[in-house]
């Protein structure tokens, strides 16, 4: 048997090292178009803070490790097109092409940077932050002294992370965003009004609700132009979300969704036969509600190529689902959410209630008491747990974790308010701030 797969990141190398464990026969084949394999781009924001220097620290495996194990890694090998029906590959490598052919297929392209459809991207000083190299650009640019001012576009996950890293290597930070509030699409505004006064008390200039129109220089960058005007900038860092690469497939049929994810069901298996799927590329199962989903995560991408790879040796394992869950450092501030957030259980149709509490995180007489917030949102009826958010200081944001295991369980308020955690004075209260929550909650 031939295996083939096309990306040698997370999902793709997971893949690969679980199905060589069970397919001891079979003959496995990464493609990988860059130059670098197993490369965890969530670093990329703390190596740009100096949070550790050496960038090698995010590519945890080398092709030649991979090829001590029996996997045959080919870096610089783009795959141009699939032809299904034959069953094989376009390959290309320093400018030449070559056929390739498979009995099972993985794609785990991945995904790329959306940037916005403004003039003056392609400047220097202008940076996006995906690739091992973005990441040496960013950090070289940030190292210079004569770049002071620095403006972010976008305040997702990734767009918060970088002001936090160009905050701490004292620049002047700006962040512009589109929606009228941080990182809209996985928080509720009780939690990102908390994040925006984080940001606004470090120095940070917020713009909400301001449309980024061109940048500004001549042949570097020199500022930024919106819809509310112009404001000066050294270095300019685009964080306007991801797109799956999947353009090459089009002529295939494989069935996606309107983003371009490749469409899979539970056991990674997509529209064609003898092609699987998984991580920034690929839909998931989401186990609340009950469809699939696109939610590029690190953690989905490493658990979803793991199961793919033993499918490809022959097995027939399910995903449970994701929860999306996901956590956030801005500052001094920690934020995780999981399941349902109130606008996505709106969006569905959901009859839902919430709850949101202010709690401390632990005891008054231990040092370093502070308010750790907590949003709960609930079947109306049954009170069972759909979603949750937490924001506080250190170590607020590991408590999410008990919460996508209480969604996971199909738990109610009621029993979350009763739920036996773990106390002790510099951890928590007697009665934890989960508890006050789910007692809470009517």
């Amino acid at each position: 048997m031939r295996i083939l797969i096309i990306g040698g990141e997370a999902a793709g190398m997971s893949a690969a090292a679980k199905a060589r464990r069970l397919a001891i026969d079979a003959d496995i084949v990464v493609y990988e178009a860059s130059e670098v394999i197993s490369f965890g781009a969530c670093g990329l924001p703390y190596f740009v803070g100096d949070e550790f220097q050496e960038p090698g620290y995010m590519a945890e495996f080398t092709p030649e490790q991979f090829a001590a194990k029996g996997i045959e890694v080919k870096i610089g090998h783009r795959v141009l097109s699939v032809d299904a029906t034959a069953q094989t590959l376009v390959v290309e490598h320093n400018g030449d092409t070559f056929t390739d052919r498979y009995d099972r297929l993985m794609i785990a392209t991945g995904a790329r940077e959306v940037m916005p459809p403004i003039p003056g991207l392609q400047q220097q000083g202008v940076f996006g932050l995906r690739r091992m190299a973005d990441g040496l650009a960013l950090k070289a640019a940030v190292q210079d002294k004569n770049n002071r001012r620095a403006v972010v576009i976008g305040s997702g996950f990734i767009g918060l992370e970088v002001v936090e890293a160009l905050v701490h290597q004292g620049k002047e930070v700006r962040l512009i965003e589109l929606a009228d509030r941080v990182i809209p699409d996985a928080f509720d505004g009780e939690i990102t009004q908390h994040i925006e006064t984080e940001l606004r008390e470090q120095g940070v200039s917020l713009h909400l609700g301001e449309r980024v129109e061109a940048l500004l220089g001549d042949g570097r960058v020199t500022g930024v132009r919106t819809s509310q005007g112009e404001y000066e900038a050294d270095i300019v860092v685009v964080c306007t979300g991801v797109k799956p690469n999947t353009d090459f497939l089009a002529n295939t049929g494989i069935e996606r969704l309107g983003n371009g994810a490749i469409k899979v069901d539970r056991q990674g298996r997509s529209s064609l036969a003898n092609v699987w799927s998984a991580g920034d590329c690929a839909s998931v199962w989401h186990s609340v509600k009950q469809q699939q989903v696109y939610v590029p995560l690190a953690t989905i991408a490493n658990k979803l190529g793991r199961m793919v790879g033993e499918n490809l040796a022959g097995a027939e394992q399910e995903f449970p689902g994701t929860l999306g869950s996901a956590a956030l450092k801005v500052l001094g501030l920690e934020a995780g959410r999981t399941g349902l957030s109130e606008q996505e259980a709106k969006a569905m149709g959901i009859d839902y209630r919430t709850v949101v509490i202010k709690e401390k995180c632990h005891t008054n007489y231990c040092p370093g008491q502070s308010d750790i917030h907590v949003k709960l949102v609930y079947e109306a009826g049954s009170k069972r747990l759909l979603g949750g958010q937490i924001l506080g200081r250190k170590g607020a944001v590991h408590r999410i974790d008990a919460l996508a295991v209480a969604i996971t369980m199909g738990v109610t308020t009621e029993q979350l308010g009763m739920l036996d955690f773990a106390y002790a004075p510099p951890f928590s209260r007697t009665w934890d701030a989960l508890n006050v929550a789910g007692n809470v909650a009517k």
